[in-house]
């Protein structure tokens, strides 16, 4: 899908300058035209969505084998990049030597190693850091590692489509969309962070209906679920139905001929089968 697949290079560098920004001297404006990463984010996952139940298929749908080349995919690098975070804010508060940072560097920069150490180191190494509820691990999600929240986020996911081995993408896109309206209805949303898989799980069911929609042609699932999640941004942030509509438009242009500047074949996904994945 080289349409999405040029997105996602747009998106990442996104990210990276909407971490990096804050740390530097770039003016107020500059950091406000690039402060929203969490929009983002929020479209990986769909990717995520989409496309790793095709990873699930390639691998039988069996959990092992699917969730070691998950593993062996982002560990590597995750804990390296750990690794040095942590050396870094052991030797005390980063960013002592960057004084003209402001408030948005402290959101994703710790100020030293948090207590207890063992609590937030295990937490991360098994990337359920978003799972633990605030009130157990203060800001558990974002220390040591800060922009590796959404790391767990999508773990959280890998495991859940892992273990349920899904033959149906539409009920699991389903319970997931549903499962987002109910932790938001919810108060105890209020003791998760962001990184907690209930408050993306409509993204993620978003993506699942759109690879329906890829492989089978059949737009209503997409439709529905687009509806559910724009009725779960009015909810809560009504600017989350912009990036679901950016969404929107970027499946259009990876199933219209008028999607890009030269014709590139279209819609061009696969499956080894998939009439499995119906609704």
């Amino acid at each position: 899908m080289r349409r999405l697949d040029g997105v996602r290079g747009l998106l990442a560098m996104y990210v990276l300058l909407s971490h990096a920004l804050p740390l530097t001297t770039a003016p107020l404006w500059a950091q406000r035209l690039l402060a929203h990463g969490q929009a983002a984010v929020e479209l990986f996952f769909a990717l995520s969505g989409l496309v790793i139940a095709g990873a699930l298929e390639r691998h039988g749908g069996r959990f092992w084998p699917f969730i070691q080349a998950r593993a062996r995919r982002l560990l590597p690098v995750y804990l390296l990049v750990l690794a040095a975070a942590i050396s870094i804010e052991a030797l005390g508060d980063p960013l002592s030597a960057l004084p003209w940072t402001g408030a948005a560097a402290r959101e994703i920069v710790s100020p030293g190693l948090p207590q207890p150490l063992w609590a937030h180191l295990l937490a991360h190494l098994t990337l359920l850091h978003g799972i633990i509820p605030d009130r157990l691990l203060p800001y558990g999600w974002v220390t040591l590692l800060g922009p590796a929240w959404s790391l767990s986020t999508e773990w959280q996911f890998y495991l859940l489509i892992g273990l349920a081995a899904p033959k149906r993408l539409g009920g699991l896109a389903a319970l997931l969309l549903a499962v987002a309206l109910l932790y938001a209805l919810l108060p105890a949303h209020t003791e998760f962070s962001r990184a907690f898989l209930p408050a993306q799980a409509g993204w993620f069911a978003l993506g699942l209906c759109s690879r329906i929609w890829l492989l089978s042609g059949r737009a209503a699932p997409f439709l529905a679920c687009l509806a559910g999640l724009c009725l779960l941004a009015l909810l809560g942030t009504p600017e989350r139905a912009l990036t679901a509509l950016l969404w929107l438009a970027l499946m259009l242009a990876q199933t219209q001929s008028w999607g890009g500047f030269w014709p590139i074949g279209g819609c061009s996904i696969s499956a080894p089968s998939p009439t499995r994945f119906i609704w």
